[in-house]
C-alpha cells in the first residue's frame, strides 16, 4: 500500500558540517563547494539536514573533486533513505522481538505520528536484515570471540512473523550469545537449513560440541548431516512443551468434558432476569461465576486449565449446596 498522505513539513532544521576539513590524502585545506538538503523522519520529528559538502582542490590528489560529506550524517539515516536509523530500529524490534506484522508495525507507526506507507515499512525491514547479516558476517569478530572460549554450543531457530513470508535463521553461540549467522530463507528444507550450518562450520576455528534447537524434523536431519558427531538436544522450553504434550491432552479432554455439564446455563439466567427479589440477583451472580470459570483456559502445562475447571465449578457447586441447605433458594430454580 502507497503512503496516502504528503509527508509532513520539517519541524527544524540542523547545519551539518564535516569535522575533518583538511584532505585526508595530500592534507590540502578542502572548499566548502556546495550545500545539500536532506529531510528525515524520525519518530518524534521531522528535520531538514542542511549539509555542507566539500572538495579537495589539489589536481595532483586522488581525491580532487571527490564529495566529502559530513561525518554525522551517518547519524541521522541511511543513505538515500527518507527515515531515521530509530524508526529503523524500531522496526525490526517490533518484527523480530514482538513477531508483529507488516500491518501491525505500520499502525503503531502511524499512532506515533509518523506517515510512512505499508511498502516502506516492508522496505525498512529488508535494510534491517541486510544490517544484521552485515554485522554477524564479520568473520575476523567472531573468530576473536570464539577462539577465547576454545569451543562452540550452537543454538538455530527460525522467525517467521506473518504466515508465507520468509523465515529468519538465527544461528548462535549460547557461551558468549553472539550471533554466529543470521539468513531469510524461502524454505526451511533440510538442505537448505544444512548449508547454513556448513556455512558456520567453515567459518568457524574451533570445534561445536554441541547444538540446541526445537524439535523440527529438517532441523534434527540437517545437524545429523552436517554434525553427525555433535551432540543435539532440545531447548528447555520445546523439551518441557513435549514432556507435557500428554498431560495436557488429557486435561483438555477433561475439561472437555466438564463444559458439556454446565454449558446451558442460559435457560436459568432467562427465568432470572425475570425475576426482581434477592434470590433472582443470586442465580444471575452464580451463572457469571460458571461463565468465567469457562473462559479461564490457564497456561498448560504448569497451569493445567482442566484441573482448574474442575476446582471452580465444585466450589460453585459446594456453595449452592450450602444456600440450598439454608433455604436460601427456591427448590425449581436452583438448577
Amino acid at each position: 500500500m502507497a503512503r496516502m498522505r504528503s509527508r509532513p513539513e520539517p519541524t527544524r532544521e540542523e547545519n551539518l558540517d564535516s569535522v575533518l576539513q583538511d584532505c585526508a590524502v595530500c592534507g590540502r585545506h578542502m572548499w566548502a563547494d556546495y550545500e545539500n538538503q536532506r529531510t528525515i523522519t524520525t519518530v518524534h520529528e521531522v528535520v531538514r539536514l542542511r549539509l555542507k559538502v566539500r572538495r579537495c582542490p589539489n589536481p595532483q590528489c586522488t581525491r580532487y573533486h571527490k564529495a566529502y560529506r559530513p561525518e554525522c550524517e551517518g547519524q541521522w539515516a541511511l543513505p538515500e533513505h527518507e527515515f531515521g536509523l530509530d524508526i529503523l530500529a524500531l522496526v525490526g524490534t517490533e518484527r523480530y522481538q514482538r513477531h508483529q506484522s507488516v500491518p501491525e508495525i505500520h499502525l503503531k507507526l502511524q499512532q506515533c505520528g509518523v506517515v510512512i506507507s505499508q511498502r516502506s515499512v516492508t522496505n525498512l525491514l529488508n535494510r534491517y536484515d541486510e544490517l544484521v547479516a552485515l554485522h554477524v558476517g564479520n568473520s575476523q569478530r567472531l573468530q576473536g570471540l570464539v577462539q577465547q572460549q576454545g569451543r562452540v554450543i550452537l543454538a538455530i531457530d527460525g522467525m517467521q512473523p506473518e504466515v508465507g513470508h520468509e523465515v529468519l535463521w538465527i544461528l548462535r553461540d549460547c557461551l558468549s550469545g553472539e550471533v554466529l549467522l543470521a539468513r531469510a530463507l524461502l524454505s526451511s528444507t533440510r538442505e537448505s537449513l544444512g548449508n547454513l550450518l556448513r556455512e558456520v562450520k567453515a567459518a568457524l576455528p574451533v570445534p561445536v560440541t554441541g547444538v540446541i534447537s526445537d524439535g523440527q524434523h529438517s532441523i534434527r536431519k540437517a545437524v545429523a548431516d552436517i554434525l553427525p558427531e555433535t551432540p543435539h538436544g532440545l531447548c528447555h522450553f520445546h523439551f518441557l512443551r513435549e514432556a507435557g504434550r500428554p498431560i495436557y491432552e488429557a486435561d483438555r479432554h477433561a475439561k472437555k468434558e466438564l463444559k458439556k455439564r454446565v454449558r446451558n446455563i442460559r435457560p436459568l439466567e432467562r427465568q432470572a432476569e425475570q425475576r426482581d427479589d434477592e434470590a433472582g440477583q443470586l442465580i444471575l451472580e452464580y451463572c457469571a461465576a460458571v461463565r468465567s470459570a469457562l473462559t479461564d483456559d490457564g497456561r498448560p502445562p504448569l497451569q493445567a486449565a482442566g484441573i482448574r475447571l474442575h476446582a471452580r465449578l465444585t466450589a460453585i457447586a459446594e456453595s449452592l449446596d450450602r444456600v440450598q441447605e439454608k433455604g436460601g433458594l427456591p427448590t425449581n430454580c436452583s438448577g
